[in-house]
C-alpha cells in the first residue's frame, strides 16, 4: 500500500459516521474519484445515507449537467459504485489510507472510536475528526499516530459549502499537513488552515456572535427582528444571528458553549446565557425572530 508522502496515496478513505455531515463527507469524496467505505453501527441509518446520497447526487448532476442529461447519471452511477457501506470499522480501516470521524460531539465516543482501530489501520493511514468544536490534540492523545492526525472541519451541507478547516497539532507532521490540504483541495473545496483552538476559526467567532445577539435580546437593548435586519443589511450577512441561531439549533450552541465554558471558565465570551439554557430544557423550542421582545414559541 502506498504511504501518505503524496495526494496520489489518498485513494480510498472511510468515513465513520452514517448521519448528515457524514453522508455529505462521503458523496463528495466519491464526486472527487475515492473508493469511500462509509460506517455507522446502523444498517438503517446506512439505508438512508444511500437514498439521502442519491438525492443529493441527483440534484448535482442535473445542475452540471441541465443539457446533458446522460453524463448527469453517469455521474450518479459513477460516484454511487464508489461508495460501499459497513456496520464493521476494524474491517474498513484494514486497507483504507484516511479515516475521516463524523460521530456525535462527545469526547469519550471519540476516544473509543480511534483508540478501537489505532492498531488495525496501517500505519501510514491518517486518522481526521470532523469535530467542530471539540480538542484536535485531545481526541488524539488515545492513539499513537499523533503525527498522522489533524482535523477536517466540513460544513453543512458539504456538498455545497466549499469552505475546509484543515486544523493540525503540534505533533502533526508536514507530510500529514501537506497531504490533507491537497486531498482538501482535490475534492473541490477551498482550504484553511488554524491551530487546535477552541472552534477553530468559523465557529470561535461564530458561537459568541449568536450568543450575544441574544444577550441583546435579554436585555431588551433590541428586537429580534432589528438585530436579524441590522446584521443583513448593516453587514451583509445572509442572515441575521436570531435566525441563524434558530437554524443552527440552540441545543448545538449551547452543547458547544458549555465545553468552552467548562475549560476556559474565565473567558466571558464562553459564558451560556439563561435564554439559551431555557430554550434547550424546553425541548423543540426556537427564538420567534418577528416579535419586537424576547419570546419563545413551539417550531
Amino acid at each position: 500500500m502506498a504511504t501518505s508522502s503524496s495526494l496520489n496515496a489518498i485513494k480510498h478513505i472511510t468515513v465513520v459516521g452514517g448521519g448528515l455531515m457524514g453522508s455529505g463527507i462521503a458523496q463528495v469524496a466519491a464526486q472527487s474519484g475515492n473508493r469511500v467505505t462509509l460506517v455507522d453501527i446502523s444498517p438503517d441509518v446506512l439505508k438512508k445515507s444511500q437514498d439521502s446520497i442519491q438525492k443529493s447526487l441527483g440534484r448535482v448532476a442535473k445542475k452540471l449537467y441541465k443539457d446533458n442529461p446522460t453524463e448527469g447519471e453517469k455521474l450518479v452511477k459513477t460516484a454511487l459504485a464508489s461508495i460501499e457501506v459497513s456496520t464493521d470499522l476494524q474491517a474498513a480501516v484494514k486497507t483504507t489510507d484516511l479515516v475521516i470521524e463524523a460521530i456525535v460531539e462527545n469526547l469519550e465516543a471519540k476516544h473509543k472510536l480511534f483508540a478501537s482501530i489505532d492498531d488495525v489501520a496501517p500505519a501510514s493511514t491518517i486518522f481526521a475528526s470532523n469535530t467542530s468544536s471539540l480538542s484536535i490534540g485531545e481526541i488524539a492523545s488515545v492513539t499513537k499516530r499523533k503525527d498522522r492526525f489533524g482535523g477536517l472541519h466540513f460544513f453543512n451541507p458539504v456538498p455545497v459549502m466549499k469552505l475546509l478547516e484543515v486544523i493540525r497539532i503540534p505533533e502533526t507532521s508536514d507530510e500529514t499537513y501537506n497531504t490533507l490540504m491537497e486531498w482538501g483541495k482535490a475534492i473541490g473545496k477551498t482550504c484553511i488552515t488554524c491551530k487546535d483552538t477552541p472552534g477553530f476559526v468559523v465557529n470561535r467567532l461564530l458561537v459568541p456572535y449568536m450568543s450575544e445577539a441574544v444577550r441583546l435580546l435579554e436585555r431588551g437593548d433590541a428586537s429580534a427582528r432589528d438585530i436579524d435586519i441590522a446584521m443583513k443589511l448593516g453587514a451583509g450577512y445572509p442572515m441575521g444571528p436570531i435566525e441563524l441561531a434558530d437554524y443552527v439549533g440552540h441545543d448545538t450552541t449551547k452543547s458547544i458553549l458549555d465545553g468552552w465554558h467548562k475549560k476556559f471558565p474565565d473567558n466571558p465570551v464562553f459564558k451560556p446565557t439563561e435564554t439559551l439554557n431555557k430554550l434547550v430544557k424546553e425541548e423543540n423550542w426556537v427564538l420567534k425572530q418577528e416579535k419586537d421582545s424576547i419570546s419563545i414559541t413551539s417550531s
